[in-house]
Order: structure tokens, then sequence, then C-alpha cells
């Protein structure tokens, strides 16, 4: 079974910076077996893919909309992943979710995980005014 807990969100204004985190509980399975990424969903959107970290932690894809402006990494000692938002802007506002999986799809897939294991869990909220 794997449990995935987001937090760390919040309101800033735009400019401001926020780190997210996930913690990662998984019966069985060790959390570096897997690739991590973070997920998005705004208001009246589709949930949309926003970083991927490979296994190890060298590997990393962004959407071309953070590109630039995030950074995730990953504490496998921690079973945890992490994303650093920097020059956040009102567009990033969305409820920001965790996912973990075999493997990571590149933006050119469709910016993802394939065989993603777990179920989507509450996320944390980041809300970016003016």
């Amino acid at each position: 079974q794997v449990q995935l807990v987001e937090f760390g969100g919040g309101s800033v204004q735009a400019g401001g910076s926020l780190r997210l985190s996930c913690v990662v509980t998984a019966s069985g399975l060790s959390f570096d077996d897997f690739a991590m990424a973070w997920f998005r969903r705004a208001p009246g959107n589709e949930r949309e893919g926003v970083s991927c970290i490979n296994r190890s932690g060298d590997v990393t894809y962004y959407a071309n909309s953070v590109q630039g402006r995030f950074t995730i990494s990953r504490d496998n000692a921690k079973n945890t992943l992490y994303l650093q938002m920097n020059s956040l802007k009102p567009d990033d506002t969305a409820v920001y979710y965790c996912g973990l999986g075999d493997t990571c799809m590149t933006p050119y897939q469709g910016l993802g995980l394939v065989y993603q294991r777990n179920k989507w869990g509450q996320g944390t909220a980041v809300n970016v005014s003016l």
C-alpha cells in the first residue's frame, strides 16, 4: 500500500517562493525504486504534470511553464520528495499533488509517470496573488 502526503502550500504574492514536500509511506516497497513526480490542478483545468525525477535523483524533467523557476529534488533517506517554487506567478495557483511510479514520462511524452502506483491524495493548495 502506497500513501503520499503533500504539504507546504500556502498563499503568497507574485514573485514569492514556496517549498512543497511529499512524504511517502510504501509498505513493502522501497522509495528509491520509484520515480516521483509533481502534478497540479488549477481551478477549471485538468490535472497536469509539473515535474518528474528519476529514482536516483540525477535526471529531472519540467513543464515549459515552470522551467527555470521550479526545482524538483528527493531525499531517499527520508522518503521525501520536494518542489522548490521560486518566482511564483498567479498562473501557478493550483492544488499540487505528488505521484510515484516506475519511470518518468518526458515532456515530449506528456510529462508524468509510467505505471503510477498511488491514488491521488488531498494535495496541497498554492495560491499566488498579484
